[in-house]
């Protein structure tokens, strides 16, 4: 009877499911969740102490110790005030539909064993895909994060150039090389580490954009080497989108993979306002943006796009004679498009929230978003003793109190935090510290941002 007690479906399990049910109902319907603060790994030991043990604690106590200890030592990520790194803002059908996922057994590694998951994800890659520009061959895959979706895209960029060159019959260089900017995000040096090649990091305007010129000149001086130039649509600390075009139009006349990091910024496009900024994105032979940023998804989800899903497939597929029945196939398999060969359907609560809400609903909390933005951009502008380090371009403001050292920045952002006031933690800029409003979640106001300004006395 022990043996099978975990998985029967019992009084004891009945309860179980309940007792979830109802914390996360109570939760995900809550219009006063606390951002909640850290505490000290022995403050935790003394206040949670030994859980896991031989007879178990009981549902109803393991889930008081999560309740009432574990979760208010987690920040709150998709609160409103939480406004640092980039936050997360879940639709409440997204958070909904992930209680579905991890209810329902489902593997979406493979079309024979989620046939119907697939079909659902590649729909809404199918609908990125077209918002981008990209023809309607293009597909991919959903994986964990950015870091992973540039590490697959590098990679299959990596074996195209490859096999280009074998075609040619050219010699493969001694390293391959990635062209990016100074600023791109750190995932993109990470990948080149694990793929032991050279980031040819080259420099940026003093508005943090790349262009053209610089590309041409890394393009120009390495060659065959080069096996993909990383364009980045929204970089993390600034929210700069890159010359997008101006890197796309050097594929006229250079054969090279060009990838954008979109991973934060580039679901600006679905703003008509902000389309524009994007323009070249279409030329892209891989991209990623991540909907567990500003598409309103769960952690942990990335969409990885490739122009030609081929060349993704063939950089990825495994084959081991256990996989035959998947890989004999002309079936799509997402596993097929990315390192992760187990996987999570990751993308069904984006794909249950967009079926609910529609598209319309999007592009409305995207562009109030950045409305938002640049209204309290000229605010701070407005104000003495403040100075805006970047007019912003999407949703992230970048600022400084004049006169403030960054001892200053570290104690105010820990009495924010420590009032529940808000989450706002100091950053930097070319040696100087400043701090920075990270705005994604549409329940974000201009009065409470306000007053936020008006702690900084």
């Amino acid at each position: 009877m022990d043996a099978v007690r975990m998985h029967a479906a019992s009084a004891e399990s009945r309860a179980i499911v309940d007792s979830v049910l109802d914390y996360s109902r109570r939760r995900m319907l809550s219009d006063d969740v606390p951002l909640d603060k850290p505490q000290t790994p022995a403050e935790l030991s003394r206040l949670a102490g030994r859980t896991i043990t031989d007879e178990g604690l009981g549902a109803q106590r393991a889930l008081s110790v999560f309740e009432h200890i574990l979760a208010p030592a987690c920040l709150t990520t998709s609160h409103p005030l939480y406004l640092s790194f980039i936050p997360t803002a879940p639709t409440i059908a997204a958070m909904a539909f992930d209680l579905v996922v991890s209810a329902s057994g489902l593997y979406g590694g493979s079309w024979l064993e989620g046939a119907g998951a697939v079909h659902a994800e590649n729909e809404v890659l199918s609908w990125l895909a077209a918002e981008f520009g990209l023809p309607e061959s293009a597909g991919g895959v959903f994986v964990q994060g950015g870091t992973i979706g540039n590490l697959s895209a590098l990679v299959a960029a990596r074996e195209t150039a490859r096999e280009k060159l074998a075609a040619a019959g050219r010699p493969a260089p001694a390293r391959w090389k990635i062209v990016c900017s100074i600023e791109a995000h750190s995932s993109n040096k990470s990948a080149a580490k694990v793929m032991d090649a050279e980031v040819v990091a080259v420099p940026a305007g003093a508005d943090g954009v790349l262009r053209a010129d610089a590309v041409r000149a890394a393009l120009e001086e390495h060659g065959d080497a080069v096996c993909a130039v990383v364009a980045t649509a929204g970089s993390t600390n600034f929210g700069i989108v890159d010359d997008i075009a101006g890197s796309a139009a050097l594929k006229d006349e250079f054969d090279f993979w060009l990838h954008i990091d979109g991973a934060y910024g580039l679901t600006a496009a679905l703003a008509p306002e902000a389309k524009p900024i994007f323009a070249g994105v279409e030329r892209a032979d891989s991209l990623i943006v991540d909907p567990h940023k500003w598409l309103f998804a769960p952690f942990d989800c990335c969409a990885l796009l490739y122009r030609d899903p081929e060349g993704g497939r063939r950089a990825h597929t495994q084959h081991a004679e256990y996989l035959d029945t998947l890989t004999d196939t002309e079936d799509f398999s997402p596993s097929d498009y990315s390192i992760q060969l187990t996987r999570r359907p990751r993308g069904l609560p984006l794909w249950f929230s967009l079926a609910t809400y529609g598209v319309d609903a999007y592009r409305q909390a995207v562009s109030a978003t950045i409305a938002l933005t640049h209204r309290i951009a000229e605010e701070i502008s407005r104000r003495d003793g403040f100075t805006l380090v970047r007019d912003p371009q999407l949703s992230v403001v970048v600022f400084e109190r004049d006169g403030w050292a960054r001892a200053d920045y570290d104690r105010w952002s820990a009495a924010l935090l420590d009032t529940q006031h808000a989450f706002v933690v100091p950053s930097s800029h070319a040696g100087r510290p400043n701090t920075r409003f990270a705005i994604l979640n549409p329940l974000t106001t201009f009065e409470e941002l306000v007053a936020i300004l008006d702690t900084m006395v």
